[in-house]
């Protein structure tokens, strides 16, 4: 079973309310989805620096084939 840590922040009423609004949850939902968007962006970052230095083996029609 994965613990938790219980904290305390400090958040600007206004962004809680636009954040809680856009995600159509409540405050731990929120919190949890931003810090998992931030904990994710850095991959994101990674995976655009390679972009247009990757080469595939296979052509967009053996992909389609494949399926």
């Amino acid at each position: 079973m994965e613990t938790a840590r219980k904290i305390t922040v400090e958040v600007p009423p206004d962004l809680l309310e636009k954040a809680q609004r856009a995600s159509g949850s409540g405050i731990t939902q929120t919190v949890r989805t931003g810090l998992q968007l931030v904990a994710a962006s850095q991959a994101y970052e990674r995976l655009r620096q390679l972009r247009g230095k990757v080469r595939f083996t296979r052509t967009p029609a053996e992909l389609k084939a494949d399926r």
